[in-house]
């Protein structure tokens, strides 16, 4: 596949059940004989139009609990991995959330099987390297929340490629604080699984710290509100704690009400190592290259969204050694001259309408 004018990308932040074209998800519901609120394209796109962060939550969950077979699970993956492929990704940590499955019927080792699967398909057909983070829905007990922990640590125990890294935290943060899953998180640890929370989304800088000195956070995803204390910027700053940052997905929950004001920016001005991350693009409308240009418009520079995703990557390091290479044959001038390029019309379509 040909380089993309952008030049290549590392993916840290990416809900694979929110990659799902609407075209597919209504095929799997079909297949599945699942129900959802909408039986075409057009009722999808507009269902999709998300009130707020809260309404999003809803209907992920009402939308993604059509996937409930290993197939569904190997064909997410990889058809996720080609379009990133297209985009210039060459190495995607994907988000999946396994407890709603399980505990809607499904057998999880169909869920851990089809993703991992899809993983290695994704690197022999489009040479993406694929890693794994299943999350933790923070709305449930700490002791389901264990189960997710140790469902993630026996799959990654077995796997002798260890394609399952790391362990994340997502779902509302408002009353819901990282803290009470310091014991999950200490479990994934103990079986090299590292932690992968978000924070500072749509809480404050508490949430943030929290997520640091509570669960041992790797790196932050999100981490966006932590412009509200700057001590704290200055810490992720000096210890050099990577945020995984989606514009387009805080201006489309309403986390931020516009682009032009996205704390990404002042982050890195401060000098807060940032990668780039889709989030949730099917349901966002947005993909890799958009998020690239849109950065570009902000003064963001290309290959310094890469070198983040090189240092806060939870591969192995011959992995890491190989993104390093690909960064230093990569003419980045001529990349981020194609980004500012794509800046202006990324920005002009993707800000919020009304309602």
């Amino acid at each position: 596949m040909a380089p993309a004018a952008t030049g290549p990308k590392i993916e840290l932040h990416v809900h694979l059940e929110g990659t799902v074209g609407p075209a597919t998800l209504l095929a799997m519901a079909r297949r599945n004989n699942e129900a959802l609120p909408v039986r075409t394209v057009a009722e999808l796109a507009e269902l999709y139009r998300f009130r707020d962060f809260d309404h999003f939550i809803q209907v992920w969950i009402m939308t993604t609990n059509v996937m409930r077979t290993e197939t569904d699970f190997r064909q997410v993956v990889v058809e996720y991995a080609a379009q990133a492929a297209a985009a210039g990704a060459c190495y995607v940590e994907g988000i999946f959330s396994p407890w709603y499955r399980v505990h809607r019927g499904v057998r999880v080792e169909e869920i851990f099987h089809g993703y991992l699967d899809g993983a290695i398909e994704a690197r022999q057909r489009y040479g993406v390297e694929v890693r794994l983070t299943p999350d933790i829905d923070r709305v449930l007990p700490v002791d389901a929340a264990m189960e997710v922990a140790d469902w993630s640590a026996r799959f990654a125990e077995r796997d002798p490629q260890r394609l399952i890294v790391g362990l994340g935290l997502g779902g509302p943060e408002a009353g819901y604080p990282p803290e009470p899953f310091a014991p999950v998180f200490a479990r994934a640890w103990d079986a090299g699984l590292a932690a992968v929370p978000h924070a500072g989304e749509t809480a404050g800088a508490e949430s943030v710290r929290g997520a640091l000195d509570a669960l041992g956070a790797r790196r932050i995803r999100h981490g966006i509100r932590a412009i509200e204390d700057p001590a704290l910027v200055r810490r992720l700053a000096d210890e050099a704690v990577v945020l995984d940052v989606c514009p387009v997905s805080n201006l489309r929950t309403r986390s931020v009400a516009t682009l032009a004001e996205h704390p990404l920016t002042v982050l890195r001005a401060a000098g807060v190592a940032c990668s780039l991350g889709t989030d949730d693009p099917a349901m966002f409308g947005t993909d890799l290259e958009t998020e690239h240009a849109v950065a570009a418009g902000l003064g963001i520079r290309a290959r310094e969204l890469y070198a983040a995703g090189v240092a806060g990557a939870l591969c192995d390091e011959t992995t890491r050694a190989m993104l390093r290479q690909v960064g230093e044959a990569t003419d980045w001038d001529e990349a981020e001259r194609a980004a500012r390029a794509a800046a202006p019309t990324a920005l002009a379509g993707l800000e919020p309408v009304a309602r």
